[in-house]
């Protein structure tokens, strides 16, 4: 790239190259043998004096012998402006047999200089500079460096197996180092325990309010979990960063093997944190909705307002689906009553802001439960469930928390994001 500019500078109009030596040009005339003997006792002009300047109408003078015109033709181009007055020096010596005599003619070198130009700038076309190759590389490999150092933070947990009870128990003890999700520097961290593969029972931590190193110690059981089939399961301890009015960001998660652990044994260790594949990791398949709670006592009226879901699963041919919620009030298995949203076609991020009013007494909110579940509408065949979201005072992680919440703030709308869970059986419409 600079041999390329160099050349351009010289390349504009004509370019010449003035040779002066320091004797008179009379006296090659009449005295070619004192030309001769001064030749011999003159030293040539070294190239630490050949001075190349370029002014604004791209001329070029230097100082040093003369060649002839026919002699450009031969010349093969130069790797540099320097090399190539080098040659002209060389060249005119020989050209001449003199080296201390009066010289002066003008080089018209426009073709050679043109042909040299056209030959660097493919050149630089195609191989570009080194310099700027080696910068690229450092970056890219400092930026490399950057996404390496990130750290997720560390679990802390201990795992005992009963082999009596066929039961594993769990205790999420505490985290440190959590990165900061939230604008104040901080975190509301909570994590979820669960098995792979099946996903059938799960575990949630109490969320601990703005920290980055919470403590947690709480246990959980994993009942009816043979030794032989626990070698075929993996643990793990999903931690989230809790928000009341958006999605819950993942933070990272730990994986345990059980297979690669010996179970005879209490386990307590230290694990880093990794990050999630996928938006979402494990926990968003399904898709996630957002609705509100509103709790009158005095009225005995439980409204619920429908507002939004998002990041649903495709159900049709199309990529896409057609779904409705349906929102049902269930006391002790049997449901009381049931509503449902109107169906958004073909979407799977729909938009409801569609409100549903329950009459329930106060003296049974805590003996019932409402049964959120987003279904994929099919003119055809049966309606298929896409998920669902149970709250009540039997259930328990986000969802008991939503509902508390409802219960500590009567009169007032609370709307919280919920991530969709497998609809098992409920097909019904």
């Amino acid at each position: 790239m600079k041999e390329a500019q160099a050349s351009s500078n010289f390349c504009v109009a004509y370019a010449k190259i003035c040779v002066t030596m320091t004797n008179n040009t009379s006296d090659i005339s009449s005295n070619t043998s004192s030309t001769t003997k001064s030749n011999d006792s003159t030293t040539a002009t070294p190239m630490s004096s050949v001075k190349v300047e370029i002014n604004s109408s791209s001329k070029v003078t230097s100082t040093a012998p003369a060649i002839p015109i026919s002699e450009t033709n031969n010349a093969t181009s130069p790797k540099s402006t320097q090399g190539f007055i080098q040659k002209v020096y060389d060249s005119g010596k020989k050209a001449s047999g003199l080296e201390s005599s009066w010289v002066y003619m003008t080089l018209v070198i426009e073709g050679a200089f043109e042909k040299e130009e056209r030959k660097m700038q493919k050149k630089a076309k195609v191989q570009p500079d080194m310099d700027e190759l080696t910068e690229n590389a450092e970056d890219i490999a400092e930026e490399g460096e950057k996404k390496e150092e990130i750290k997720l933070g560390k679990l802390q947990y201990k795992m005992e197996y009963d082999f009596n009870a066929n039961s594993l128990s769990v205790t999420v003890l505490q985290a440190e180092d959590l990165p900061a999700l939230d604008l104040g520097g901080t975190s509301d961290p909570y994590v979820k325990v669960y098995l792979l593969p099946d996903k059938k029972k799960k575990f949630e931590t109490k969320v601990h309010r703005k920290t980055l190193n919470p403590v947690f110690n709480e246990t959980f059981v994993f009942k009816g979990v043979p030794y032989s089939e626990a070698m075929n399961k993996t643990l793990v301890f999903a931690i989230f960063d809790f928000d009341r009015f958006s999605k819950h960001d993942q933070i990272g998660e730990v994986k345990v093997p059980l297979c690669q652990v010996d179970l005879a044994q209490t386990i307590e260790e230290w694990k880093e944190l990794q990050s999630v594949e996928g938006e979402g990791g494990q926990e968003n398949k399904l898709g996630d909705i957002c609705f509100s709670l509103r709790y009158v006592p005095t009225a005995g009226k439980l409204t619920v307002v429908i507002l939004e879901a998002k990041n649903l699963k495709k159900m049709d041919v199309g990529g896409l689906s057609d779904p409705y919620v349906k929102i049902a009030l269930m006391q002790n298995g049997k449901r009381l009553k049931k509503k449902k949203t109107s169906i958004k076609k073909c979407t799977l991020n729909p938009y409801y802001n569609e409100s549903f009013t329950f009459e329930v007494p106060f003296e049974q909110i805590q003996k019932v439960n409402l049964v959120i579940t987003v279904v994929d509408y099919d003119r055809i065949g049966t309606s298929e469930p896409i998920g669902k979201v149970v709250l009540g005072y039997n259930a328990n992680g986000t969802e008991l928390r939503h509902w508390s919440d409802m219960l500590a703030s009567p009169r007032r709308p609370i709307a919280q994001w919920h991530t969709l869970k497998d609809p098992e059986d409920d097909k019904k419409d």
